[in-house]
């Protein structure tokens, strides 16, 4: 994340404060343009078609397209209320104004490009697929987002239910993996881009976030071989006292016997130490 951090001390002056609340108001705009006239939202979509014919206020005005559509605006306005909006507010806490701005921003972009992929993979064939782009995996990266940040807290499900935000974020990464394979049986494979599009930024911020040397190989030996140095000591239960080997097969210690020699077998799977009586008489571990 050395990039963002560059470009937060460059432009952090342009983060938006309070980037949720606009947000919403968008929602509430395209929920009540659905209502009072529907053809309107056509005449904002995205449509790369008519973008490229010179509609280019298409490339903006998406934006208030509901995110269910408009089918069950008293639902998705409470959810709004009363979850996304306080979490909205939380992230852009934690993270500060200008790395909030800058992953939302980052959604809607992708989500451009992929509208205009479709396009151009389908030869400019693809005419009105301006209707499936909306804001609700834009809505949903956030939420991932929060789960990614703060996965122990605690929310209450339909204001009843208490669960953990990381319980949450698995069945909604269920829930867009159930789409992708329904869309991929069904032949929608142009579905499946403005899923991955919009949720491009949560990815590119979890894998950037990661620290991803610790699965080298190398340093997974290293850590293992660490471990294996600095292991805590053996307590002898009998005597109390703390020994430094053990026998795999009798379980004695050098504290049982002062006089046994200990040594670990080279063709054992593992590391399994042996008194002198059992170092080759035992069966080997494979």
């Amino acid at each position: 994340m050395k990039f963002i951090d560059k470009l937060e001390r460059k432009f952090g002056r342009f983060g938006i404060p309070n980037l949720t609340m606009y947000i919403i108001i968008c929602y509430v705009l395209g929920y009540l343009l659905t209502y009072l006239n529907p053809s309107i939202l056509y005449m904002l979509n995205l449509e790369p078609a008519l973008i490229l014919h010179g509609q280019v206020w298409r490339l903006v005005t998406w934006v208030i397209s509901p995110p269910d559509g408009g089918s069950n605006p008293l639902f998705f306005m409470i959810a709004i209320f009363f979850f996304y909006y306080p979490i909205g507010n939380s992230l852009e806490r934690a993270w500060g104004s200008f790395r909030y701005t800058l992953y939302v921003l980052s959604g809607l972009i992708f989500t451009v490009i992929g509208a205009f992929l479709i396009y151009f993979l389908t030869g400019g064939r693809a005419i009105g697929i301006g209707s499936i782009f909306s804001t609700f995996y834009i809505s949903m990266s956030i939420f991932l987002a929060f789960a990614t940040s703060f996965p122990d807290m605690q929310v209450l499900l339909m204001f009843v239910i208490p669960i953990k935000m990381k319980w949450m974020a698995i069945v909604y990464v269920a829930i867009i993996g159930y789409d992708i394979i329904g869309y991929l049986r069904g032949g929608y494979w142009y579905m499946i881009i403005p899923i991955v599009a919009s949720l491009l930024n949560f990815i590119l911020f979890f894998f950037g976030t990661r620290d991803m040397h610790r699965y080298n190989p190398k340093e997974i030996r290293r850590k293992q071989e660490f471990r294996k140095a600095v292991s805590p000591t053996r307590v002898n239960p009998s005597t109390g006292g703390i020994s430094k080997h053990k026998c795999a097969i009798c379980g004695r210690t050098e504290l049982d016997d002062p006089n046994l020699e200990f040594r670990f077998c080279s063709k054992c799977n593992g590391n399994y130490e042996y008194c002198q009586d059992h170092l080759f008489t035992h069966t080997h571990v494979k």
